[in-house]
């Protein structure tokens, strides 16, 4: 989890996408919100869905391997939902090396 969580940092950094994080594990408010906004199409058969998952805004963009899949495609843009030129904001859920859940605010410079 923790590599995948530095693929996408990493893409974000080097592409000028601000992001403020938000700990989910202080939050229930918040960590219900982002359960409950990811597709139950898109729920694991067990168990909680694990970090990366990704939004714009309130629209779920998708996990990891979807993130992964784009970047190897060279449509990461249009699965984050920005166009490069212009401002937005994507939220991504991310664990950190210590077990700790958070949202990532992120905002397209």
């Amino acid at each position: 989890i923790k590599k995948r969580q530095q693929d996408v940092v990493r893409f974000l950094e080097a592409n000028r996408i601000e992001f403020e994080e938000v700990d989910i594990t202080m939050s229930e408010e918040k960590r219900q919100w982002m359960y409950k906004n990811i597709p139950e199409d898109r729920q694991p058969a067990q168990g909680n869905p694990l970090p990366p998952q990704i939004f714009s805004d309130d629209r779920y963009c998708g996990d990891y391997d979807g993130f992964f899949e784009s970047k190897e495609s060279n449509t990461v843009f249009s699965f984050l939902g920005l166009k490069p030129t212009l401002a937005s904001k994507v939220s991504v859920v991310l664990q950190t090396f210590h077990g700790i859940l958070e949202i990532l605010r992120l905002n397209f410079l």
